[in-house]
């Protein structure tokens, strides 16, 4: 079941551009596993940090977490969530390594649930960003399940299901300001 919250695009450019800011200010290159930003508190296997992008005129805060495929020390994905500033949007925002297939998008399983996919919108020098605005729905499915699998293809017939403990999400989530 593709879910409609699964593709709607960020309404607009200007959120995009404050967004994508803030990946920019709270990341560094994914092989290096490392984040930057300050980590205020740790939630399960989730983090919150906070930073001021540039041009930002507040500290932003995220829950993120960095992952590989067990079986591809290379293939990892760094996924975030975070409320926009002006707290009109909720968005999950998955960075994927380059070399993904495009057109087959990101897939997400919550435990035995399939989720859909959605559309990668970008890809920077050290990955391609999927993002989700996310629903009451998905936050509660996401808050109360134990693992989330990320599904890339980097071929047509290959898909690699990456899972993500979901273990804190929910207490995560709740404490971004």
């Amino acid at each position: 079941m593709v879910r409609d919250v699964m593709v709607r695009p960020i309404l607009s450019a200007f959120m995009a551009s404050v967004v994508m800011a803030l990946i920019a200010g709270l990341l560094i290159l994914p092989s290096q596993g490392l984040a930057q930003g300050a980590v205020r508190s740790t939630h399960g296997d989730w983090e919150l940090r906070c930073d001021t992008p540039p041009g930002a005129q507040s500290e932003q805060c995220v829950v993120m977490q960095f992952v590989t495929a067990e079986d591809r020390d290379n293939v990892g994905l760094t996924v975030i969530a975070l409320k926009t500033a002006d707290r009109q949007a909720q968005i999950l925002r998955i960075l994927a390594p380059l070399g993904v297939l495009l057109p087959r998008g990101l897939g997400l399983r919550i435990d035995d649930e399939d989720m859909g996919s959605a559309g990668f919108v970008r890809c920077l020098p050290n990955g391609c960003v999927a993002e989700v605005i996310m629903d009451e729905a998905l936050i509660a499915k996401l808050s109360g399940g134990e693992t989330a699998t990320f599904v890339i293809f980097q071929t047509p017939e290959e898909g690699i299901g990456i899972p993500i403990s979901l273990k804190g999400f929910g207490e995560g989530y709740e404490a971004l300001q």
